[in-house]
């Protein structure tokens, strides 16, 4: 979802998922006419595990306005900002992979599909 926003403490992070975002979508033209499709997925949060660990880690380090210090606050933070109020899970990504590997999404590119629990 980085790419998406304007996430705190992290430009180089946001920067590079906005640049595969454009990557799909101008892909997506190109590849068009030898029916190959491009798409995408944005998965917000997902947990547990290392990388959930690990992101609420650097933002408690960052000293950022936007995080607490304290790496177990910044999860609760991260987590309150989602309208579920839970991070998701692995296997809540694998269905929308599935999807766009379907026959269902065949008149799909160039499309991004945000995971983010709300």
């Amino acid at each position: 979802m980085a790419g998406h926003g304007a996430p705190p403490n992290m430009i180089a992070y946001a920067t590079s998922k906005a640049a595969i975002l454009n990557m799909t979508r101008v892909s997506a033209v190109d590849l068009a006419p030898y029916n190959i499709r491009v798409n995408s997925i944005s998965p917000a949060f997902i947990g547990p595990g290392f990388m959930w660990t690990r992101q609420g880690q650097l933002h408690a380090a960052a000293d950022s306005q936007y995080y607490n210090k304290d790496p177990q606050i910044v999860s609760q933070q991260m987590i309150g900002a989602t309208p579920m109020r839970r991070y998701g899970s692995i296997d809540e990504v694998i269905g929308p992979v599935t999807f766009l590997f379907s026959d269902d999404a065949s008149y799909l590119t160039g499309v991004d599909i945000k995971i983010t629990g709300g």
